[in-house]
C-alpha cells in the first residue's frame, strides 16, 4: 500500500527525538492495570511468563498479544499503556515476557533475541489450545516489532484467528539499526544496553559456568561483541552478522498476507535508512507504513493518557474486525 500520511503532531518539546524517547521511560506512570501471570511450560524444558489483563466492560472474543523490546518486560510503560487502552476498548491482552525477562532466570542457556518467532508461535499455539479467541492481533515494540513482522512473514500460512499486526519502532534491518545505535548521538543508550546485557550475562554465567566465562563477558565493549559472544552462538547462529542477516524482518515483509501496520518515526535515532521499508510497503497491499516526522524510539507522546501509537494500534485492529 502507499505510505500512510501521518497526523502525529506533538507539543513542540516532543518534536525532539531524544525527548520523545526518554520522557515516557522516566516520567510516564500507568496506574490501575491489573495483570495476572500465567507460566507456559515449553516443550524444550524451558518456560515463558505471560501477563494477562482483561477488557473492563464485558467478556470479549478479541485478544491482543504484545511483545516488548530489548531488555524490556511486560511491565514497561509502553506495554501496559497499550494493554490498558485496549482493555478499555473491549480487548483482552497478553503482555509477553520473552525468555529471561520475567524476573527469573530461564532454565536453558538460550534466552531471547530479535528473531525468536518460534517462541511467539509457541504462545499462540498455547492460546489456541486453551482459550477461545477467534480474533487475535499482534503488537510488537522495537525488537518485539521485528519478531512480529518476521513471524507473520516467514510462515507460509497463519492460523485464521490471527487478523492483524502492528509494529512500533521496528528495526527491520538489524545490522543497519546496530550501526545507527553505534553512532556518537546514541552513546548513552548504547552504554545502558551494554550494562544491562552484561549484567544478565554475568547472572547467566553463574548458572552455566561451562558455557561462558566472566573474562569473556568483561571483554565485551559493544553490542556486536555481546551478539558475537552470546546471542548468536546460544541461538544457533554462526556469529553476529549471521544472526542479523537471518533474523531481520525486512526480507519477510513481501510475504505478509494479513493487514499489518509499521509505525517508524523519522527522528528515531535507533533506525537507519534500511529500517524504513518504503519499497516493500508500496508493493504489498497488506503492508501499511507510517513514518511520522516525530516520535523518537517508542515515544509518540500525546496530551492526555493515551499515546499516539496506542490510539493507532486500536484503530488499526478495530478496522480489521469490521
Amino acid at each position: 500500500m502507499p505510505i500512510i500520511q501521518s497526523t502525529y503532531t506533538p507539543p513542540l518539546i516532543f518534536r525532539n527525538g531524544h525527548v520523545s524517547t526518554i520522557y515516557p521511560n522516566l516520567f510516564r506512570k500507568i496506574k490501575d492495570l491489573k495483570q495476572q501471570r500465567e507460566r507456559i511450560e515449553l516443550d524444550d524444558g524451558d518456560f515463558m511468563d505471560i501477563d494477562w489483563s482483561y477488557a473492563i466492560s464485558k467478556k470479549t472474543t478479541k485478544l491482543a498479544i504484545i511483545i516488548h523490546g530489548l531488555e524490556g518486560n511486560a511491565q514497561r510503560q509502553y506495554m501496559v499503556g497499550t494493554a490498558k487502552h485496549l482493555n478499555h476498548n473491549g480487548w483482552d491482552t497478553i503482555c509477553v515476557n520473552l525468555r529471561n525477562c520475567s524476573g527469573e532466570v530461564n532454565r536453558l542457556y538460550q534466552s531471547y533475541n530479535a528473531g525468536v518467532s518460534d517462541d511467539l508461535d509457541r504462545i499462540i499455539t498455547h492460546i489456541l489450545a486453551n482459550y477461545k479467541y477467534p480474533n487475535i492481533s499482534l503488537c510488537g515494540f522495537s525488537l518485539g516489532g521485528n519478531i512480529v513482522l518476521k513471524y507473520i512473514g516467514e510462515k507460509s500460512s497463519l492460523v485464521s484467528e490471527i487478523k492483524a499486526a502492528v509494529a512500533i519502532s521496528a528495526p527491520c534491518d538489524l545490522y543497519d539499526s546496530l550501526l545507527e545505535i553505534n553512532k556518537p548521538k546514541n552513546y548513552i543508550y548504547q552504554q545502558r544496553f551494554i550494562k544491562h546485557l552484561k549484567a544478565k550475562l554475568f547472572e547467566r554465567q553463574s548458572v552455566f559456568p561451562d558455557k561462558i566465562s566472566k573474562a569473556e563477558i568483561k571483554a565485551c565493549t559493544s553490542l556486536i561483541d555481546i551478539d558475537n559472544l552470546y546471542t548468536s552462538i546460544a541461538h544457533g547462529y554462526k556469529d553476529a552478522i549471521d544472526y542479523y542477516t537471518k533474523c531481520s524482518s525486512k526480507q519477510f515483509l513481501k510475504h505478509i498476507k494479513i493487514p499489518t501496520l509499521i509505525i517508524n518515526a523519522k527522528n528515531d535515532s535507533f533506525l537507519g535508512k534500511k529500517c524504513y521499508p518504503v519499497e516493500e510497503a508500496t508493493k504489498n497491499t497488506c503492508l501499511f507504513l507510517e513514518i511520522p516526522n516525530y516520535g523518537g524510539h517508542v515515544g509518540f507522546y500525546s496530551m492526555g493518557k493515551t499515546y499516539y501509537n496506542e490510539a493507532k494500534t486500536l484503530e488499526f485492529f478495530e478496522k480489521q474486525d469490521n
